[in-house]
This record gives structure tokens, sequence and C-alpha cells, in this order.
């Protein structure tokens, strides 16, 4: 059932159950952005996680937006304590590959991101992204507060509208709170890998469908998310 052609989330039973302790280390700070990579972060910054497929080319999407303060990969939304690499890989760890990124919510808005992290993949294809298929290539968000819940529903909801109009079919992004599902960051050599390695692997490629700021209005939102125009990429 788990290593057949249609990828199947294992249940906690099935699942791997990992270890107490983290197998490897972590660098210290982001090699593009200079800051750390894991928390405790300054105050007045918020996190916000996002699996969109393949992290590496995930996580240089966010680093390259105006008010991001770090960004780091790893695996969240399964069962297995600390897990490998191989371990998500195997599709027994119910972990998805998740970009956790640290903003500055004066420079960037939450709704800014979402509105990154929807046009950067396809969100309607289940556990695959393009031909990278499993269970942890999965579209999901993973909310920090309840305003960042209501706002990335009212921005799925809103790109479903133009999806549809597309002919795109249902977005299948899981919405979930992050409590009680644990970060856990990846290996270093995961930790941007696309600024190690420029002519890597990049999986990510969106439908080309803009969820445009008109939508905004249709979100009932009161904190400052709302969805405007993404900043200047950065140039690294």
């Amino acid at each position: 059932m788990l290593f057949g052609r249609t990828p199947v989330l294992p249940t906690p039973d099935q699942a791997l159950r990992g270890r107490p302790e983290p197998g490897f280390t972590v660098p210290d700070r982001h090699t593009v952005l200079g800051n750390p990579l894991l928390g405790p972060y300054p105050d007045g910054l918020e996190v916000a996680d996002f699996a969109l497929g393949c992290f590496w080319g995930a996580e240089r999407k966010f680093w390259r937006t105006e008010g991001v303060w770090t960004t780091l990969v790893g695996y969240q939304g399964g069962y297995t304590q600390n897990p490998s690499y191989e371990e998500v890989c195997s599709g027994l760890t119910g972990h998805t590959e998740v970009v956790r990124v640290v903003f500055d919510p004066s420079v960037v808005s939450y709704g800014t991101l979402l509105k990154l992290f929807w046009e950067s993949h396809d969100p309607t294809q289940g556990f695959r992204q393009g031909n990278d298929v499993g269970t942890q290539y999965r579209s999901a968000i993973h909310t920090h507060s309840a305003a960042q819940a209501q706002a990335a529903e009212a921005s799925r909801d809103a790109y479903q509208q133009v999806l549809t109009g597309a002919g795109y079919g249902t977005i299948t992004t899981e919405i979930l709170p992050a409590a009680g599902r644990v970060f856990y960051p990846a290996e270093g050599y995961h930790q941007q890998y696309l600024d190690k390695n420029p002519d890597g692997y990049c999986g990510i490629g969106g439908t080309g469908v803009t969820l445009d700021a008109p939508f905004e209005t249709n979100w009932g939102v009161s904190c400052p998310t709302g969805l405007t125009p993404a900043p200047e990429a950065r140039d690294v």
C-alpha cells in the first residue's frame, strides 16, 4: 500500500517511530540572509509554514522576498520524531517537505506570502508536484494564529475561483494549525540548497494563474494580511 503507484499516507501505527533526538546538526546561519536559522527570533517577527513540493526551490522563492528575515526547510505534518530525509522519502513518516518563513509583518504581509505560495506551485495535484510523486510533496499551510488560518482559508477560496475559471480542479492543500505538528529541521545540506548548488534541481513551477489584489476585499480579515503585489525579488 505504502509503496504502490498511488501514494498513501501511513496511519500512526504504520509510521516509523523515529528517535527522541535529531540525528544531525543544523547550521547556525542562513547562507544568503546571514540570520540565525533556529529560534528564538527577534520580537516583532512572525512565523509561517508552507509546503509546496520539493523544498529546495520552494525555500528560494521565499528568501528572495523583501521582509523575510530567515528561512529554513524541514519536515512537518506527520508522525515520526526527528526523521531523516530518507525516512520522509520512504512515505512512512507522514511528513511533508516544508519551508519555515520568518518574516517582518511591517515589511511584508502574510497575505503577500500566501500569494507567493499559491502562485509558485499547482495546489490541485494531491500527493505530487509535477514529476515529484509522494506524500512528502503534498501542498500544505500550517498556521500559527487564528488570523493566519482565516487568511489562508480565504485566499484558498479566492484562488479556487480563478483556478476553476482556468480549467483546473479542486485545491487539495491542507490548512491545519501548526500547534501539535512539530516542525523538524532538515539536514544541513538541504538548508539553502540552491544557494550552495546554483544549478541544482528545482521542481517548483506554478500554474501561471495569478491571484490578484481585488480578491483581498472578499477575505473579511481585519488584520493586515491582505494580498498585495509581491515585492521585487532580491537578486540572490
